[in-house]
């Protein structure tokens, strides 16, 4: 088993992420720390570790995540690769348990998934939870293969594959690995490509825990979307195509984006008029409406 935590200028958590993979009750693992060019002190805090299941790579630049991912799965050794975003951290039977729910799947099953937590979430931030739970991604599929797709482009999957995805090394690489022009939506679109190879699973326990450590720009999360559709355009032309609004529905997600920062005119500019006929998006624009006014009170862009 090879555990990848890509890192960039993360000397102050990363030692978190690194202990909690060493503390798995899985046995036999590697990590795998890729340090993507930093000028921090990563290096010393995963130098600090006196174990020879951590291993250290780096990049003479910052390249970016997708980058640093795909050669930590180029200098994996184990069958299987899980991820790990240097900030976060996973409890520790997260690994066992995705393991075992993969040995009573059986064939075809290449990888798994586990539920998330959030650690120290607003107020704000639990009633948006509860609302993307009750309201968006109520009924969506939670493991499979083609159906699993459709759910995670329409967005009524949220995985966090960056830190939850357990998948066979050679189904990554078989998939071609990260899309090094993403920054954003990278982990869904590689489990985009898998998926079209075989299953995925889901085990419903929060087994990993995310700690939010800032946002990129809505500006990014345009790019990022437009290049994620584009590379995953036959599944959402078929979707489109049995009336399922995957466009319409990204487009939604890039007006929260804007609306968090409390840019109102650039979020109207992604709206259309099917909001008025989507009871999900009138509640979700209040919500986000919320969001903005809080950012410019606040003095937030």
């Amino acid at each position: 088993m090879s555990v990848v935590i890509p890192a960039y200028r993360r000397a102050d958590v990363v030692g978190r992420a690194i202990d909690s993979a060493l503390a798995q009750t899985a046995s036999d693992l590697e990590v795998v720390v890729v340090d993507d060019g930093s000028d921090d002190g990563t290096e010393a805090v995963v130098a600090a570790y006196d174990d020879p299941r951590v291993r250290y790579l780096a990049h003479e630049r910052n390249r970016g995540v997708s980058a640093a991912r795909n050669t930590g799965v180029e200098a994996s050794t184990g069958e299987y690769v899980a991820f790990l975003d240097s900030d976060d951290e996973w409890l520790p039977r997260k690994l066992e348990r995705q393991l075992a729910v993969l040995d009573d799947r059986g064939e075809g099953w290449v990888g798994a998934y586990c539920e998330v937590a959030t650690a120290d979430l607003s107020l704000l931030g639990r009633v948006g939870s509860a609302l993307s739970e009750r309201v968006v991604r109520s009924g969506g599929l939670a493991e499979g293969g083609r159906e699993l797709a459709e759910a995670l482009v329409t967005m009524r999957v949220f995985m966090g594959p960056g830190s939850t995805l357990l998948v066979e090394r050679e189904a990554v690489r078989a998939a071609g690995g990260f899309d090094e022009g993403l920054s954003i939506y990278e982990d869904w679109d590689l489990v985009l490509r898998v998926l079209a190879a075989g299953r995925i699973a889901h085990v419903a326990e929060p087994l990993a825990v995310t700690h939010f450590t800032g946002d990129a720009p809505a500006e990014a999360y345009v790019e990022n979307d437009a290049r994620y559709l584009a590379r995953n355009a036959a599944l959402v032309d078929d979707l489109e195509a049995r009336g399922v609004p995957v466009r319409h529905i990204h487009r939604m997600g890039l007006v929260g984006h804007f609306l968090a920062e409390g840019r109102f005119s650039d979020a109207a500019a992604y709206l259309d008029g099917r909001v008025l006929r989507r009871p999900t998006d009138l509640a979700r624009l209040a919500f986000w409406s919320l969001l903005g006014v809080r950012a410019r009170l606040g003095g937030v862009r």
